[in-house]
């Protein structure tokens, strides 16, 4: 999975709800901030899990309000990572 969240998602702890919950999920890949104020998100894992990762991606954290997540097309993407990890 790759995407890219749009909303307030930046300075809300985004970032680090999506560590924990990939963590808790046993998912490799990282998230970064974008320059535009979104945030991006690569991930991989067993299918049923990654599902419900995207489903937590919706909801986000208390204070973000998260306004879609839309898939990235397919390209060149860094190397996923386990632990899933917080890029920079």
């Amino acid at each position: 999975m790759h995407v890219v969240v749009s909303g307030r998602v930046q300075g809300v702890g985004f970032r680090w709800f999506v560590r924990e919950a990939a963590l808790e999920l046993d998912l490799a890949g990282w998230v970064r901030n974008c320059s535009d104020g979104n945030v991006e998100i690569a991930a991989d894992g067993d299918d049923e899990r990654v599902i419900r990762f995207r489903a937590l991606l919706r909801e986000g954290p208390a204070h973000a309000m998260v306004t879609s997540v839309d898939d990235v097309a397919p390209g060149e993407t860094r190397e996923l990572r386990r632990p899933f990890e917080i890029a920079r």
